[in-house]
């Protein structure tokens, strides 16, 4: 068992879904398939073609995109000229199902990483319908809780990397709401003021995984790093865009007949909240599956395996 061979896409276009937006797609595998959509996490980071690889391409017909600022999508966040104000979680939303209807398709499987998975939680808890399985990795939710976790908690498991962090904003902020803080940075018309907090942001967030700092290579793309920073901290500075706090976990006996698989690894720090655990009580349909010393990282070894083995497991005429 392991992740399928590289495939290209037979079809990919870019989609005006409004406000000045346009977004990037593509669909690879079977063109007779079982439908299925991957989303992003970041929320910024943008597709990539190694998640293609988590479908059989005969049983499958695959939509990836880019959600609204990130990868292909146009304009893009890194560009101070973005209107961010129209890049929330409601119009994400709206954009699936603009896509879903472009492409003539009914339901889709949703499989989602990290904020892919808030994403993906929320919009079958507005479009049940729609969904016909679910598939997440790297839980979260989108909760205050989580974001505090993310920019603070940590900072006593890592405190050297998190002291760096925090002294990345100004001082009279030091002691509040960092995610808000480093929001306002990114968001200052002086270009070596937002370069500067989108090095420290994608710095700590390096930081926590395990890997030194400046190990990932897409953070040593100005471009993507600029893009990338803007927009997490813009989402975690506005409480997701979901309308309140624990919102997702508050709707998820919601999901009640939409299969799911969430594969987490034991060492994820999100499990530090609870959060997967709470998922699955609250949601009927939903299994738990937890990957012994593996991470957030969706393709490390084992939590990739586990990944494919769940879409296999919803393929048509599997079981």
């Amino acid at each position: 068992m392991g992740l399928y061979p590289d495939i290209e896409p037979y079809d990919h276009g870019m989609l005006d879904v409004g406000d000045g937006n346009r977004v990037y797609w593509e669909v690879c595998g079977n063109p007779l398939g079982k439908p299925a959509v991957v989303l992003h996490g970041g929320p910024g980071s943008g597709c990539t073609p190694f998640a293609r690889r988590y479908f059989d391409p005969d049983a499958y017909r695959v939509v990836l995109l880019d959600q609204r600022g990130s990868g292909r999508s146009t304009p893009h966040a890194s560009d101070p000229a973005t209107d961010m104000s129209v890049n929330t979680t409601p119009r994400l939303i709206a954009d699936l199902e603009l896509l879903r209807r472009h492409l003539g398709i009914e339901r889709w499987l949703v499989w989602g990483a990290s904020f892919g998975s808030v994403l993906g939680l929320r919009y079958a808890q507005t479009h049940p319908g729609r969904v016909s399985e679910l598939v997440l990795t790297g839980l979260a939710t989108g909760s205050r809780a989580e974001v505090a976790l993310l920019t603070r908690g940590l900072g006593k498991i890592f405190p050297a990397a998190w002291r760096a962090f925090r002294d990345g904003v100004p001082e009279a902020e030091r002691d509040g709401d960092l995610a808000a803080a480093y929001h306002r940075l990114l968001e200052s018309p002086d270009p070596a003021v937002r370069a500067a907090a989108a090095r420290s942001w994608t710095d700590w967030e390096t930081a926590f995984l395990p890997a030194p700092p400046r190990s990932v290579p897409r953070y040593e793309d100005a471009v993507f790093r600029a893009g990338f920073a803007r927009t997490v901290t813009h989402y975690f500075a506005h409480d997701h865009w979901l309308g309140g706090d624990e919102v997702v976990l508050r709707d998820a006996p919601s999901l009640a007949g939409i299969p799911g698989v969430m594969v987490q690894g034991s060492l994820d720090f999100g499990n530090l909240l609870g959060i997967p655990w709470r998922l699955a009580q609250a949601w009927p349909d939903s299994e738990l599956i937890l990957v012994e010393e593996a991470g957030h990282d969706a393709g490390a070894r084992g939590i990739a395996d586990e990944l494919t083995a769940a879409t296999d497991r919803f393929r048509p005429g599997a079981g």
